[in-house]
């Protein structure tokens, strides 16, 4: 019986990043009304080779990101799922979820690849939503503005790129952006309404994280 819910859940794992799963998915949610049916046109193809090379590179990097941030917050619920706090971190988890959907179908049909360190990505994200959420509600609100704060600076400067290449032609992808930007700054300030800096030493466990989301942001880019 444990044998064949591990083969069920590799099989999933590895249907997360097929396009065809993607499509059939995003009609059912279509048919359903869904809040995961699309919103966005598709992409406009790469003119030249250093156009698609950047595209690829922007993408990989978020939805490494938006893959990061789901595996924290599961961390968080595994530990504070059953608190008072678990309704809030469910609902900004639940955000997560539809960006990571839409970078899913997006890097599917721009036929990018996601980085090769999704792996590490999976079990380091869920220990830091884990580890931090030990130290209580507000050692997961810590990691919630951390990591929050380092995603919507990242996507700060994308948009500052894409608006300094071509806005008109990147109009759609620069809304997705905006719109998941502005997810992740309310997630950042309901975390220090929720007490996040009052966690022992806030300053150095939020400069540890943030580190750490640099440089995964720095190999996710490049790998």
């Amino acid at each position: 019986m444990q044998r064949a819910v591990n083969c069920a859940a590799r099989h999933d794992y590895g249907r997360l990043f097929c396009p065809s799963y993607v499509r059939k998915c995003l009609a059912v949610n279509r048919v359903n009304g869904s809040v995961l049916s699309r919103r966005y046109s598709v992409l406009p193809p790469p003119l030249d080779e250093e156009e698609k090379a950047m595209l690829a590179s922007m993408l990989r990097v978020d939805h490494a990101g938006e893959y990061g941030a789901n595996r924290i917050y599961a961390g968080q619920m595994a530990v504070l799922g059953r608190t008072q706090t678990g309704a809030l971190i469910q609902h900004m988890w639940d955000q997560e979820k539809i960006h990571l959907e839409k970078f899913n179908e997006i890097l599917g049909e721009q036929r990018v690849r996601p980085t090769l360190m999704l792996p590490l990505w999976n079990i380091s994200g869920f220990l830091l939503g884990a580890c931090t959420a030990l130290l209580g509600k507000e050692g997961a609100m810590a990691c919630t503005v951390a990591v929050e704060e380092s995603i919507s600076e990242h996507y700060n400067s994308q948009i500052r790129t894409l608006m300094e290449v071509d806005p008109e032609r990147y109009k759609e992808l620069l809304q997705v952006i905006k719109e998941f930007r502005d997810d992740e700054l309310e997630h950042h300030d309901t975390g220090l309404e929720n007490d996040a800096e009052s966690v022992p030493g806030y300053l150095v466990l939020k400069t540890l994280i943030q580190t750490g989301c640099k440089a995964a942001i720095y190999i996710s880019q490049r790998i």
